[in-house]
């Protein structure tokens, strides 16, 4: 069988740094029985043992928002014209309502399908930004549809669109790879291993699980995994707060290393303040048996499902309360534990990649018609 020619990417390095990159690894993998797929990028290590099965690298210098974006962008659609000149894709798949790639996509793409998908970063860049928020109108506008993984964030779409796109919008919940069975151990000691892990910046927000460790009766360990710009506040939160030696700070681990720390925990916090497309690690950890206190965002709360706790965003006090609840109750820390991992059991990756192989198909099959 001929496979079909497909061209996506990100204009971030090839690295594993945020969810983004690792979901495209894991969605474009299991869609190559029938697509060719070709993934776009800029410099990374050379180290990060993706599963593209193609990559070319970008060579446009970037800029974000701001007045060297639409150079920037100009530039970009002049390299992706002539990608797709040489490549000449069946189909495109354009990663972010907002960045550089997905706009020199939609600009260049001329009669070649294009399928945009939303990831988070982008619908919050265009709620706060008028630049953002006309890069991702014309992203949308270009698009035969457009990817969202929940319902929160195609109602977040559709009003940043002035409602003229909703028949193009389709939900493909996310999902990642499945473990065969939990790795994680609930103890029954009072005191706690807390974990947080992801990108260590202002949205993330793990300034709230440090300040609540702060304000909890037992003396719980928190381990932060991951790298950021937001590093050197953190530490020196930890530090205003008495929690030097309670605090530990671990750099981003890859993936797999990262699935074997969580045998490690008893519970993951996770902070974010702001909209989540999906909340990839939540559901990894979930999957290895780890229950999720989480701030209560639209998207979140059906995700994580049964096998979560949830507090108001940006309360440490909130958190401590509920940290101090787990910490209480061994039992109920053990039946959390058994619905986080049969609330993961309903996000395979392969289930994702089967829901967009058929909007890709549907998409090209009516452009064709």
């Amino acid at each position: 069988m001929t496979r079909l020619r497909l061209i996506t990417g990100i204009d971030l390095a090839l690295e594993p740094s945020c969810g983004s990159t690792i979901w495209a690894s894991d969605v474009y993998q299991r869609l190559s029985p029938s697509f060719q797929a070709t993934f776009l990028a800029l410099p990374g290590s050379g180290t990060w043992k993706h599963d593209f099965e193609q990559t070319l690298t970008l060579t446009a210098t970037k800029a974000p928002y701001g007045p060297q974006f639409d150079t920037y962008a100009a530039e970009l659609t002049c390299e992706v014209t002539e990608i797709l000149r040489a490549r000449r894709p069946d189909v495109i798949h354009a990663q972010h309502l907002g960045f550089g790639l997905s706009l020199a996509f939609a600009r260049a793409a001329g009669s070649t399908p294009l399928i945009s998908i939303a990831h988070g970063t982008d619908v919050i860049a265009a709620a706060d930004s008028e630049q953002a928020r006309a890069v991702l109108v014309e992203i949308v506008t270009a698009s035969a549809a457009v990817a969202v993984p929940n319902a929160a964030m195609a109602d977040q779409v559709n009003a940043l669109t002035g409602g003229r796109f909703t028949d193009r919008l389709v939900i493909i919940p996310w999902g990642i790879p499945l473990p065969a069975a939990p790795t994680a151990n609930s103890t029954s000691a009072h005191r706690l291993r807390l974990l947080h892990a992801g990108r260590l910046d202002h949205n993330k927000a793990t300034v709230t699980a440090i300040e609540a460790l702060a304000l909890t009766r037992h003396d719980h360990h928190l381990t932060v995994i991951g790298s950021g710009s937001e590093l050197p506040t953190l530490t020196a939160r930890a530090a205003e707060l008495g929690l030097t030696g309670r605090v530990e700070f671990i750099p981003f681990l890859p993936r797999k290393d990262l699935w074997a720390r969580f045998a490690d925990f008893d519970a993951l916090l996770f902070t974010t303040r702001q909209l989540e497309a999906f909340g990839l690690v939540a559901v990894e950890a979930q999957a290895h048996g780890l229950p999720v206190l989480f701030s209560d965002l639209p998207g979140l709360r059906d995700p994580l499902g049964s096998g979560a706790l949830l507090y108001p965003t940006g309360d440490p006090h909130a958190l401590a309360a509920v940290i101090g609840q787990l910490a209480e109750a061994p039992e109920r820390r053990r039946a959390l534990r058994t619905a986080a991992a049969a609330n993961a059991r309903r996000y395979d990756i392969a289930t994702t990649a089967k829901h967009l192989h058929a909007l890709t198909t549907q998409v090209m099959g009516d452009a064709h018609a």
